[in-house]
């Protein structure tokens, strides 16, 4: 990422005051896998927030982020297990507005090595762009020490399986 747009890219824990923000790009963020899962909103027109509340009902084991770009809000991201030995990236969303800009790599690698430790990141192979940007950060931070898994999401047969990368980030001394 050049020194300009590293600048322009802005990472920070969420606070109680982004909440109304974080509930409306959700929407969007479900919007867009909807085209992969062909999930549809419900009869008011919004997408399911459980995970979501969840998130919120545990910060501490799952950590959400604002991403900004400039002065703009440009997506979020949840860690998943951040008081576990396990984590993985719970939910990442970055606008379509900056994709393939360089956004979505800088914070994800940001987050992922902000959190040493055993890690695994999943995303659907039909989740279009998913299986090429996360094999590109993955690689870029542990080069090829990492493997792939294929496993059923619990529950619903309906859905692809979920694409898994497996990694660890070694401990800063």
């Amino acid at each position: 990422m050049t020194g300009e747009l590293s600048d322009a890219v802005g990472l920070r824990p969420l606070t109680d005051d982004d909440m109304q923000l974080i509930d409306r790009l959700w929407q969007l963020y479900w919007h867009d896998l909807s085209q992969s899962r062909g999930s549809l909103p419900n009869s008011a027109g919004l997408f399911k927030t459980a995970h979501l509340e969840n998130f919120r009902a545990h910060p501490d084991d799952y950590p959400g982020f604002l991403i900004t770009y400039g002065d703009s809000p440009a997506g979020f991201a949840f860690v998943t297990g951040a008081t576990r030995a396990l984590r993985t990236i719970g939910e990442f969303f970055v606008v379509r507005g900056v994709r393939r800009r360089g956004v979505g790599e800088h914070v994800a690698r940001t987050l992922i090595e902000r959190y040493p430790g055993q890690w695994e990141i999943a995303f659907q192979d039909n989740n279009p762009g998913a299986p090429q940007f996360w094999r590109r950060v993955v690689t870029d931070i542990v080069g090829d020490a990492w493997r792939e898994e294929w496993r059923p999401v619990p529950d619903k047969p309906h859905i692809a399986p979920d694409h898994w990368l497996l990694f660890r980030i070694a401990e800063v001394d």
